[in-house]
This record gives C-alpha cells, sequence and structure tokens, in this order.
C-alpha cells in the first residue's frame, strides 16, 4: 500500500480523536478556563495529525480552510461592522436614548420578560439575531447593568429573542436556506416550526416573569438608576433624530437590501447625528468609529460622571471585534482538520444504520446538526451537510421535509450562539458582555427547540403524530384540492 494513500478510519480509529478533542474542551475551556483559542488550536492539530496519518496532505487543510474563511467572509465583514455600529450609535446618543427611556419607562421585575419581548420583535422585523442582539440587545444590557440585575439572565433573554427572529422570520438567511436545504416550502417550513416555538417561547416568558417577580428594588439600586439617568442627560442631546440610524437598519432589512450596506450607512448617519447634535469633532467621530466611543470625546469633564456611567457608555468600535475575528480563524482550523479527517462522516454513517423508529431519526438529526455546527461554525454547511445524511432517511420514515428543515433550525440556527468557539457564540459573549456558559442556561427560547422538537418524535406514537407532518399529507391536500375544483 502506497504511504500517500488517503484511506477512510474504521469507527474505532474515528473515535480517537474525537473522544481527545471534547477531552480538550471540556477540561481546559469548561474546567481549567484555558483560553478557547488555543483550545481550538490544540483540537485542530489533533485532527491535523490523525488527517495525516490517513494519507492526507497538510496543504489540503489549508485549501479547505481558505474556502470556509471565503464563504463567511460576510459574515466576518458583519462582524466588524457591528463594532462600527456600536461605537457610532454611542456617541450619536442612538444607544444612551433608548437605554435613559428604558430606566424611566421599565420596572426591573419585568425587564427579562421585555428584553426577550422586545428583541424577538426587531430580529423578526429585520431577520437578523446579530443585528438585534448588537443594537437593541446592547442597549438591554446597558439598562440590566444599571438596575444591578443578572447580565447572565438578560443576555440569555436577549440571545432567546434575537434567535426567534432568525428561525421564524421569512427575512432571515437561515430560515430561507434551511427550507432550501431540505427542499421544503419557506412559508410550510415556517408554520410547521411554531411547533416548537410557541411552547419554546411560551416557557421563556413564565421563566422571565417569575425570575423578574423575584427582584427587590433596594434604595441604592433606584439611586444608581437616577445617577444614570442624570449623567446620560449631561452627556447627550436625547432628540428623536438620534434614532434614525435604527430606523435605516430596520427599513432596510424590511427591503431586503444588502446588511453591510445597511449597517454602513447607519454608521454614517450615527456620525452626522453626533457631529450636529452633539458637538462631536469629526476626529473623535472616527476614533469612535475605529477605537470605541469615550465620553472624554463629548464636551463634559469626565471627573463629572461616575466610573460606573464611563465604564457602561464606554465601548464599541472596530477594534472591539478583533479578538472575536481571530477566534473565527481558530475555529475554521479546527474545522477544516476535522472535515479532512473524515472522521465524523464515518460515526454518523454507522449511526443511521441503528435509527428505526421517527423519535430515533429525529433526535439523531438533532443531536448531528448540534455538533456538525460546533465543528464547523457554518449554518450553510450544516444545512445541507444533514440533509445528505437524512433527506433519504427522513423519506424511508414517511416524514414531511418540513420535519427535516425544523430539525435543522432547533439544532442549528438557535444553538450555535451558545458554545464558546462557534463565530455566533464568540460575536454574542463579545456584544453582549457576558460568557457563553453563564448565559447559556438562561437561553431558554434556544434550548427549548431541540427539547420540543425531540419530543414531539419520540411522543409521536402515542399522540397520533401531533407536530410531525406525514409525506402522505401532501396526497391528501392534492386530493381534496382536486375534489374543491
Amino acid at each position: 500500500m502506497s504511504q500517500n494513500e488517503v484511506r477512510r478510519p474504521t469507527v474505532g480509529m474515528a473515535m480517537v480523536p474525537i473522544v481527545l478533542a471534547l477531552a480538550i474542551f471540556i477540561i481546559g475551556i469548561g474546567v481549567l478556563k484555558f483560553q478557547a483559542e488555543l483550545m481550538l488550536i490544540f483540537a485542530g492539530v489533533v485532527f491535523a495529525i490523525f488527517a495525516g496519518l490517513y494519507g492526507h496532505k497538510w496543504e489540503k487543510i489549508i485549501t479547505v480552510m481558505g474556502e470556509k474563511i471565503k464563504t463567511a467572509l460576510p459574515a466576518i465583514l458583519i462582524l466588524f461592522s457591528i463594532g462600527l455600529l456600536i461605537g457610532t450609535w454611542m456617541i450619536s446618543g442612538t444607544i444612551p436614548f433608548f437605554v435613559y427611556y428604558g430606566l424611566e419607562i421599565i420596572d426591573p421585575a419585568y425587564l427579562y420578560v421585555l428584553a426577550f419581548l422586545v428583541t424577538a420583535i426587531v430580529s423578526t422585523c429585520t431577520g437578523t439575531s446579530w443585528g438585534a442582539a448588537g443594537t437593541i440587545g446592547v442597549a438591554l444590557m446597558s439598562i440590566a447593568q444599571t438596575m444591578d440585575l443578572s447580565l447572565a439572565v438578560t443576555a440569555g433573554a436577549v440571545v432567546s429573542g434575537a434567535y426567534f427572529g432568525d428561525k421564524l422570520s421569512p427575512l432571515s438567511d437561515t430560515t430561507n436556506m434551511s427550507s432550501l436545504a431540505a427542499g421544503s416550502n419557506l412559508y410550510e417550513h415556517i408554520k410547521h416550526m411554531l411547533y416548537t416555538s410557541v411552547p419554546s417561547s411560551i416557557v421563556a416568558i413564565i421563566v422571565f416573569y417569575f425570575v423578574g417577580l423575584q427582584i427587590d428594588s433596594s434604595p441604592g439600586q433606584l439611586n444608581s438608576i437616577d445617577e444614570m439617568l442624570t449623567g446620560i442627560r449631561e452627556l447627550f442631546i436625547l432628540n428623536p433624530v438620534v434614532l434614525l440610524p435604527a430606523v435605516i437598519v430596520i427599513t432596510g432589512s424590511l427591503m431586503k437590501k444588502n446588511p453591510l450596506i445597511v449597517l454602513f450607512c447607519s454608521a454614517i448617519t450615527a456620525m452626522l447625528i453626533a457631529l450636529f447634535f452633539q458637538s462631536a469633532s469629526v476626529a473623535n467621530l472616527f476614533t469612535a468609529a475605529v477605537e470605541g466611543f469615550n465620553i472624554e470625546m463629548l464636551a463634559v469633564s469626565p471627573d463629572l460622571i461616575s466610573e460606573d456611567i464611563q465604564e457602561l457608555l464606554n465601548r464599541g468600535g472596530l477594534y472591539s471585534m478583533y479578538n472575536a475575528t481571530f477566534f473565527v480563524f481558530c475555529a475554521f482550523f479546527f474545522a477544516s482538520a476535522l472535515e479532512v479527517s473524515q472522521t465524523l462522516n464515518v460515526i454518523l454513517e454507522k449511526v443511521i444504520t441503528y435509527l428505526k423508529s421517527i423519535g430515533s431519526v429525529i433526535f439523531a438529526s438533532l443531536i448531528t446538526g448540534f455538533a456538525v455546527i460546533n465543528c464547523t461554525s457554518n449554518a450553510l454547511v450544516t444545512y445541507f451537510l444533514i440533509n445528505d445524511i437524512y433527506g433519504d432517511v427522513y423519506k424511508k420514515r414517511n416524514l414531511h421535509p418540513t420535519n427535516l428543515s425544523r430539525s435543522m433550525e432547533d439544532s442549528v440556527t438557535i444553538t450555535e450562539a451558545l458554545m464558546p468557539w462557534t463565530v455566533s457564540g464568540v460575536f454574542m459573549a463579545t456584544t453582549l458582555g457576558v460568557g457563553n456558559f453563564e448565559f447559556l442556561p438562561w437561553a431558554i427560547f434556544n434550548l427549548g427547540g431541540i427539547v420540543f422538537s425531540a419530543l414531539y418524535g419520540f411522543l409521536a406514537p402515542y399522540t397520533n403524530g401531533f407536530g410531525i407532518r406525514k409525506l402522505d399529507e401532501d396526497v391528501k391536500e392534492d386530493e381534496t384540492n382536486q375534489e374543491a375544483m
């Protein structure tokens, strides 16, 4: 046998690097709290060595990595654009406007519920979880910080709401691509997702409501809110004009314009507002956009503003996303080495042979989707891979493609943000300022999707298939339509 001949590993051998990689993640990141970037590189090296032992060349891993980066370039640019947006929205007074009136209107007991509902509305209107979390989500986190509320719970509520729209909005790219990959109609796909989205939302609202009721507003907390309101009034002119950058984002999303162009136009508008309404200099405008906003940029002495307010408002800028971008490169090196090694494919092919019931098929596709998105950090690739693996299996079980597309959304779209080594996970943790494992237990909508989707599959024999659509339902619908004609 030639030394350079490419071979596939056996199932037993394929498990070796996967177990080692899991140990690196669990022990290195979860227990020892080492930097996730380095752990990703170590895990990638394990798969790269394994791939080399089976005849794959290092150049192939680099080529695959280059292809992944090319595919993800729009997402990386959006990552920087959100940093740009936060910095300019701060200096223009857009985010402070939301914070100010949020503090005046919102009862602390209902902040968690409102964080979920408001973010869900914004994400549904815009079709993007990143945009919702990077704009209104940042304002909500600032409000929670001022009210001395749990940032982990607030972040979980924001992430839950952000992915509500990312999952259900017809404007969302993931909603469109998952239905396309599975071969299901877009609006049938959205309708079928209500079976898991509605109960997940109800559970989220109930939990956030009752957790909020436990909040006890102390005099010190109220004083902190008054101090923040006074500080914002001294720093910014809260003219309704400062809402224009937010209007541009929502309008541009509804009109399905290129998100990069929309975000850039919003940032430019925010800079003009800061120039004419907030008395910011041109030099400070560019500094806020690149390095982030600092209250020293406005005509107010920093000595008059408390350190808490400065910590709350001084943020954003392109530089704030540099670490997240480096993380993306580390994640893609790991994903490329994993893909070339073929270990995951070998194991999944073996798993399929044991799938007999509807519940086992759906559950296996959910777990696979979750595993693959955490390994590849590329939703589009994951969708088509899941369809290649499970498309025929679903059909053999008389399951309609909308079941598969829903499983994709419940296991891929809404869970990607939960792990600290995925692109979306890095974005959410960086933007909201809370670690993934801290807000994970509170991302109730995201967790609920995979739970309810699995339940429908396992309970199908006892519920007459409630929540599960069969292929023969299409035949019955066609016959009914023909009779009506």
